[in-house]
């Protein structure tokens, strides 16, 4: 393919410097300054209303920042000429008019920035669309919606991709196809930056996350580093007499959960548990540190960030 003739010369970096944008009195995003990194997958996270597409927005020019500075690969993105060579993005899956066909949305894209007509074939076929391309977007769902902004965000054949909630609306088979081409562009050595509610799929894809929370910078840093700093974990363990088991931790002032058929234990680590498993004679049949899922290392560590909590009943 096109794409792949290009790979080994891929150069791009997205960078942020005191990023800032007021509307009105309101801050919503407050000061962000990182960096994303060719060659990774990117995980975008935070609660709602944490500023997340207005970021991406500032970074693609389509929103001015009120301070601060985004640049893709050392230039701002609306400084460039032909931007689809540059930066590939899917932020809004309704984006294309519904009276046109998939195939007429890419070409007029593909026109608009000097690419040729193969290229339109190629990326319809890469992302499964093209027996549908010839009809009208407006009697498509929204999982071929989103196909089809993925389409275009490769079209240009770009170094950097940014995509926001692209999984909203894809079937299993589509979430695992998405999944394996995120790392597929990242192993190319492509910039990868990715908006995402779904944890269990940003645990899955992700290499890096950055996290903000209101605006603000919470985290940037590998998956496994910001799993790691949460409280979470603990040891999960069976025996055959679980009862017995779990007197004996409650005595040592450990947490016990009963939870699958089996204990979650908090506040011991999976060596103690085990001496005072051989101490009683309770035989264990499984005894497995746990580390804290993203999920829960999220919810952890954005606690105070959250601006639209529910309340826990009525």
């Amino acid at each position: 393919m096109w794409r792949a003739r290009r790979a080994g010369s891929l150069v791009g970096m997205i960078e942020l410097e005191g990023l800032t944008k007021r509307f009105g009195g309101r801050t919503v995003v407050d000061g962000l300054t990182f960096g994303v990194r060719p060659g990774r997958v990117t995980g975008f996270l935070g609660p709602n209303g944490a500023g997340k597409s207005t970021t991406l927005r500032m970074v693609l020019g389509l929103c001015a920042p009120t301070s601060g500075a985004a640049r893709v690969a050392g230039v701002p993105f609306r400084d460039r000429a032909r931007g689809l060579r540059h930066v590939g993005a899917l932020l809004d899956a309704g984006d294309a008019h519904g009276g046109r066909s998939g195939v007429a949305h890419l070409w007029a894209l593909a026109r608009a920035n000097g690419l040729p007509r193969s290229r339109v074939d190629e990326v319809l076929a890469e992302v499964g669309l093209a027996d549908a391309a010839r009809r009208r977007v407006g009697g498509w769902s929204l999982g071929m919606r989103q196909r089809l902004g993925i389409a275009v965000a490769l079209l240009g054949d770009p170094p950097v991709l940014v995509f926001d909630e692209p999984l909203n609306g894809l079937d299993p088979e589509g979430v695992r196809w998405v999944r394996g081409l995120f790392r597929g562009l990242a192993a190319e050595g492509r910039t990868v930056f990715v908006s995402s509610h779904l944890m269990s799929e940003m645990e899955h894809t992700a290499d890096d996350l950055v996290v903000i929370g209101r605006g603000r910078l919470i985290a940037v840093e590998s998956l496994a580093a910001f799993s790691a700093r949460a409280g979470g974990g603990g040891v999960w363990v069976r025996a055959d007499d679980q009862g017995a088991l779990a007197r004996l931790l409650a005595a040592e002032g450990a947490g016990v959960t009963r939870r699958d058929g089996g204990l979650l234990v908090t506040g011991v680590g999976a060596r103690r548990v085990g001496e005072l498993a051989a101490e009683r004679r309770v035989v264990l049949s499984e005894l497995t540190p746990r580390r804290a899922s993203l999920e829960e290392a999220f919810m952890e560590l954005t606690a105070e960030s959250v601006e639209y909590a529910a309340g826990e009943g009525r």
